[in-house]
């Protein structure tokens, strides 16, 4: 495995680089995103069932952080009272969520290091797989608690260390000595970001394996939900076709050829004190 010790966010490229690259794939984005749905879904889940068991009698103020099409910002949009605003640093989604859900919603292009909302001002901040991409997790989730009411809740998902390993370790055995895989935060950093940030986190932890026909068909998914290799040591020109080949071969598979990817999935949640 790769030897690589510095910390997950060591990688990660401008946050310039981070928008080009997922505005660029706000066309392809919605049919390729399985794991997506399943962990916005649960997020969504549990925000229902909560809002069941404490209604809000003035109605929701709902941040969608880290929108990108708008998937899960129309359900949002859908809960009776609600008023929804969408935040995404990639311009490229936010015109696509635009195009596609109802008017209503309020869109605004900004970073979630650094949102640009008053104190105290929303009820539910929902974030589907995006904290991943910031270089200061704990810088997000502290904005989190900024922009919340007293009695507000926190839902979050992102990736854990563990995700993608089989292809990390299919590609150092191929190209040794360089990154092809995005790195992320080990289980007990961003468990210890959570209690060092927010009250009483509560952390749920999911390995999720997806099947896919060959590693190149898991290739081309990550680069259809524009989650392809980021980090800014990423070789300038395209992968030789031997190492790619030999990738492939490295790669584990099952006797009818298919292949499996792990995703070290991760759903925190959190309500502030009244």
């Amino acid at each position: 495995m790769d030897p690589v010790t510095t910390s997950a966010h060591d990688w990660v490229p401008p946050k310039s680089t981070i928008a080009r690259d997922f505005g660029s794939a706000s066309h392809t984005y919605n049919p390729a995103a399985r794991l997506q749905r399943y962990m916005g879904q649960v997020l969504l889940d549990q925000l229902k069932e909560g809002l069941h068991q404490a209604p809000c009698a003035d109605g929701l103020q709902i941040l969608d952080l880290g929108s990108g099409t708008g998937w899960f910002t129309g359900q949002l949009a859908s809960i009776p009272g609600s008023q929804v605003t969408g935040v995404d640093i990639a311009a490229g989604m936010l015109r696509y969520a635009r195009s596609v859900n109802p008017t209503g919603i309020r869109w605004i292009e900004a970073d979630a290091e650094a949102l640009p909302l008053p104190d105290n001002s929303v009820d539910v901040v929902f974030s589907n797989l995006m904290i991943q991409w910031c270089r200061d997790p704990a810088g997000v989730l502290a904005e989190c608690r900024r922009v919340l009411r007293p009695g507000g809740r926190l839902l979050v998902s992102t990736l854990l260390e563990g995700t993608l390993d089989e292809l990390r370790e299919a590609w150092y055995r191929a190209d040794p000595g360089h990154q092809h895989v995005n790195r992320f935060e080990p289980e007990a950093r961003f468990r210890e970001l959570a209690l060092e940030t927010l009250p009483a986190p509560q952390l749920t932890i999911e390995t999720i394996s997806l099947d896919y026909p060959s590693p190149l068909a898991l290739l081309a998914e990550l680069k259809a939900i524009g989650a392809g290799y980021k980090g800014v040591s990423r070789r300038q020109s395209a992968t030789a076709p031997g190492r790619l080949r030999a990738m492939c071969r490295y790669y584990p598979r099952d006797g009818e050829g298919r292949i499996q990817a792990s995703y070290t999935s991760a759903w925190l949640g959190c309500r502030l004190p009244d």
